[in-house]
């Protein structure tokens, strides 16, 4: 659905960056399992070790520790040090954000963490979905030239991807396709995983 999509829009002569966000309008299983896949991941990434249990170790160790405040996305996280704090202190603050969940790291440091179905701002700002240099669709901080990945999704088979999307989109793909908001990374993904490479047989869909 969304390869014809694709062809329709090229042949109306739309800028590609118009063609990419009449993706969004596309409704099909493949957008919508990549959706279930962003919030199964917020639903597991929330879920760790129970807040009472996170409390229950705080009380028990009574050890002043340095805590971090901190947000989790899709893309990306923002975080800062608020200080070091008591049990009791890190107890009234969770009790003040409820959204949050608390984690112990291996330094024996505390990290109050929301996560949240979103790109960062530094994801929004800088995010580009491209190729790396194996041929894999990953999320690059900047152009893909600079390889500075965020985030690798799946390994494309590219003979199939070019003879299929028109040469445009490949070309933007091998450049780097800015993501700005969810939308357009869901949309990005979803259309690209028609020609992701099944790890067991080496294959794609088409």
């Amino acid at each position: 659905m969304a390869v014809g999509l694709l062809f329709g829009l090229a042949s109306l002569g739309m800028p590609l960056s118009e063609q990419l966000k009449e993706l969004l309008s596309d409704d099909g299983p493949v957008a919508k399992e990549t959706l279930a896949g962003i919030q199964e991941w917020t639903k597991e990434n929330a879920e760790g070790v129970s807040r009472e249990d996170f409390k229950n170790e705080l009380t028990r160790s009574r050890q002043v520790r340095i805590v971090h405040t901190g947000t989790v996305y899709v893309c990306g996280s923002e975080d800062k040090i608020v200080g070091i704090m008591k049990p009791d202190e890190i107890i009234a603050l969770m009790k003040a954000h409820p959204g949050w969940e608390g984690r112990i790291d291996p330094k024996g440091e505390v990290w109050l963490e929301e996560h949240v179905a979103e790109l960062s701002a530094a994801c929004k700002e800088k995010g580009y979905i491209g190729l790396d240099s194996n041929g894999t669709l990953s999320l690059f901080e900047g152009k893909p030239e600079k390889e500075k990945v965020m985030r690798t999704f799946f390994q494309i088979d590219i003979k199939s991807m070019e003879s299929a999307l028109p040469k445009e989109i490949v070309n933007q793909l091998h450049n780097g396709i800015r993501v700005q908001d969810l939308e357009e990374y869901n949309s990005v993904i979803s259309t690209f995983s028609d020609y992701a490479l099944d790890p067991e047989d080496g294959k794609s869909k088409h």
